[in-house]
């Protein structure tokens, strides 16, 4: 197959946003992507397999599924249907796609045009002088790396990145090899999106995850959407929201923009959804200013407290809050210093909208909020969080049934790699349980996060970088610093399925270790292998590749671990490796003795759907140093903006998963072949000089008087909320400073940019 076109945004074209979501036209798109990917046969073999008990997990997001026996023949959505075939796709990198193009020149192409190319199928390197990768066998790969490693003048020069496609068995062993080494340096892709979820809920409730299941999901009288957009990035959430309305719920979502999955979900394998006008999702909308959720949720627990109040014993859930809360006095006094001035310019609602939202919760017997990056990545993101739980806990909306916290997360596994301990602070309990299974002493001091790994890699402080899967120079912040950061590394090394611009920004040396997908078929000494993951809602279960691998030269990142440790390692600590890469069993009979919730892992993973692990809240048990959930004070924060300015969020279009584009469109928002967009409300475009399609650098605007520049990006009409705007990322990652992070946290601050709007130069002239 030739080399594509690098698309270009020349023929942009912009129409009025769809009102509505999924119906046929997904089917039709995802198919027609299939198929441009590879053969029908193995679209088919991928469609019927995924999601399925004895099938391939989807790759494409955390979102459970249904419980075996109620699950659909098609159990994916539009999105999973393009990932897993993308994963799948019948194209080849191969050695001479290498000698045509050198580092440079690739370093060019577009995040879409990378990924087109198809699968990697052969270790490749950058030796130093050069701009070409070759060819390396994988014993010299390897080797080379292990050298390097045994180099270092400290096991903390190194970093271990990985993202969530790995799966619960490579994760566990990625971490014993890094700690077995003598550091805690395990950066991944949750520092970047829900670190402020795990912050506030281990803060508030003892343990960083959802509480909730999707028989909650379905049962629930209310459900809050908060800052996300299951239209794009978790369809079959949609499905779920259908269930609670068909049993009586209500939905409220809150977000800057309206979302078409949120207003009306035509779901494609009932006929209301193919023939008719599908399923009102969203009861209230409420049209928020970006940062604006701190204050909503304020302003609801005042609304509470006064209701309380004014009758009291008949609002508050006072059984919960006495038996099993701590600080509610001291919480409650401060809620009522709350300002409705400051909540109305935070929020950009009125009090009647407010007020309809609370009349809503009042009438509600079971609560559940639901959220994503538009919350977590803002400088107040973990306060935000910490305020939903305190609205959570005063209607006792917490350990019941169709009531609790629900952080949506993105990638497959992410959650279950950071209970694998992808985790630079894991606690020392989990270090404990490494030490006695394992006869080392892993290192107590706290490693690097990505953000700190980034400053590390810049201050020359650490020299070698290994991303176990993932995009992360794409994925991070502060574009131009990070490239730079990586640069000076002495070895680079990706663990990756398919070519991406991480692999353009090189160390000294640079490695490419091409690795199985999800969906390949994996077989190792002991015989076919399955590996496990996590979802959203802390079921764990297995997932069997179906298809035969892209080239005779992949290993698994199983296999590529275990070989890497080996070498590196040598014979202490006496850990079994070849054992784990022959036999995935071993490794999880190892974390059944070593993660808490996985005992008899193999027996138990091989029950059809796997296994639930206990979440103590459920049980109103919360591992806080108070043994009870903690109401918090949170004073309000919200982004002021100069005169002339906005408040711009990064966001990924509907064909998109995480930092790689499929196509160039974004059919729900109207936005078609381009990228370098910039969404903003009309009447800001007229309040600000503009013109619609207008060409515009998006500067950005730091408390520290830094600025950042994108350039060139077109001006279109869309209906934000008053004073926010919109683009996608990871062309817009340039805009945010690293050192512009959340409290507590440490996360990106990517959906609170201040930005200006300057004519691009040739307007200028």
């Amino acid at each position: 197959m030739g080399v594509l076109e690098d698309p270009t945004d020349d023929r942009l074209a912009v129409t009025p946003p769809k009102t509505w979501a999924t119906g046929v036209p997904a089917v039709t798109h995802a198919l027609r992507y299939s198929l441009s990917q590879t053969s029908p046969r193995r679209t088919m073999l991928t469609l019927l397999n995924i999601n399925q008990a004895e099938g391939i997990d989807c790759p494409g997001c955390a979102w459970p599924e249904p419980e075996p026996g109620k699950r659909h023949m098609n159990e994916y959505c539009e999105n999973g249907a393009k990932h897993i075939n993308d994963e799948a796709t019948s194209r080849r990198v191969r050695r001479d796609f290498f000698r045509q193009y050198t580092v440079e020149e690739l370093g060019r192409k577009s995040d879409y045009w990378l990924n087109q190319q198809g699968r990697l199928t052969e270790p490749m390197v950058k030796r130093p002088g050069s701009d070409h990768y070759e060819p390396i066998g994988w014993e010299e790969a390897l080797s080379l790396m292990a050298r390097e490693l045994r180099e270092l003048d400290s096991p903390d020069e190194a970093l271990f990145y990985t993202s969530g496609r790995l799966a619960n068995e490579a994760a566990f062993l990625l971490q014993l090899f890094t700690r077995a080494y003598g550091t805690n340096n395990l950066p991944d892709c949750s520092n970047m999106c829900h670190e402020s979820s795990g912050a506030a809920l281990t803060q508030t409730l003892g343990i960083g995850k959802g509480t909730v299941s999707l028989d909650d999901i379905h049962n629930a009288d209310l459900v809050f959407v908060v800052g996300q957009n299951p239209g794009t990035n978790h369809p079959r959430m949609l499905s779920a929201l259908e269930e609670t309305k068909r049993n009586g719920g209500s939905v409220v979502a809150v977000n800057t923009l309206p979302e078409a999955g949120l207003m009306r979900f035509k779901h494609p394998q009932r006929p209301r959804g193919v023939l008719g006008r599908g399923t009102v999702i969203t009861d209230q909308f409420l049209h928020i200013r970006a940062g604006g959720d701190l204050a909503l949720f304020q302003a609801l627990n005042l609304l509470l407290i006064q209701a309380e109040d004014e009758d009291p014993g008949t609002v508050l859930d006072h059984d919960f809050i006495r038996k099993h809360s701590t600080g509610f006095d001291a919480f409650a006094e401060h809620a009522r210093k709350t300002s409705w001035e400051d909540v109305l310019t935070a929020t950009g609602l009125t009090r009647e909208e407010i007020e309809q939202v609370h009349e809503r919760v009042l009438k509600a017997r079971s609560v559940i909020v639901c959220w994503a990056m538009g919350v977590t990545q803002h400088k107040h993101g973990v306060a935000t969080i910490r305020e939903m739980v305190n609205f959570l806990m005063l209607g006792g909306n917490l350990g019941r049934s169709g009531a609790g916290v629900c952080p949506v997360r993105g990638h497959s596994n992410v959650q279950g790699d950071r209970t694998m301990g992808v985790w630079e602070r894991m606690p020392q309990s989990f270090l404990d349980a490494l030490e006695r299974e394992f006869g080392f002493t892993p290192p107590k001091k706290h490693g690097y996060d990505s953000v700190d790994a980034i400053r590390a890699m810049r201050d020359g402080k650490a020299k070698l970088f290994l991303g176990v899967a993932g995009n992360f120079v794409r994925a991070a912040p502060d574009s131009e610093v990070t490239e730079q950061a990586m640069r000076r590394c002495r070895l680079t090394a990706h663990i990756s399925t398919k070519l991406n611009r991480s692999h353009t920004v090189c160390g000294e040396t640079a490695l490419i270790l091409p690795t199985l997908g999800r969906s390949d078929r994996d077989i190792q000494a002991g015989g076919e292998q399955f590996v496990t993951v996590e979802d959203s809602m802390s079921m764990v279960h297995a997932s069997r590749g179906r298809l035969a691998p892209a080239s005779d030269d992949l290993l698994s990142e199983v296999a590529i671990i275990s070989r890497l440790a080996r070498r590196t390692l040598g014979d202490f600590p006496a850990i079994p490796w070849e054992e784990f890469e022959a036999d995935y069993g071993t490794v999880r009979d190892r974390i059944s003795r070593v993660v808490p919730g996985f005992e008899d892992f193999n027996e138990r993973v091989n029950q059809p759907g796997g296994f639930l692990l206990p979440n103590p809240v459920n049980d109103l048990t919360f591992r806080t140093p108070t043994g009870k959930a903690v109401f918090t004070c949170n004073d309000l924060a919200m982004l002021r903006p100069p005169a002339g300015h906005l408040i711009l969020q990064s966001l990924r279009s509907h064909d998109q998963w995480n930092t790689i584009p499929y196509a160039m469109n974004d059919r729900y928002r109207g936005i078609h072949n381009g990228r370098r967009v910039v969404m903003v409300n009309p009447e800001d475009i007229a309040s600000l000089g503009l013109a619609d399609l207008q060409t515009v650098d998006l500067v950005s605007v730091w408390h520290d008087g830094t600025e950042r520049r994108a350039e060139d990006f077109r001006v279109v009409p869309y209906p934000t909320s008053r004073g926010s705007a919109a683009a996608y990322y990871p062309e817009t990652n340039v805009l945010v400073p690293l050192d512009s992070v959340a409290d507590v946290s440490n996360c990106p601050t990517s959906k609170g940019i201040v930005v200006r709007l300057e004519p691009a130069a040739d307007d200028r002239a």
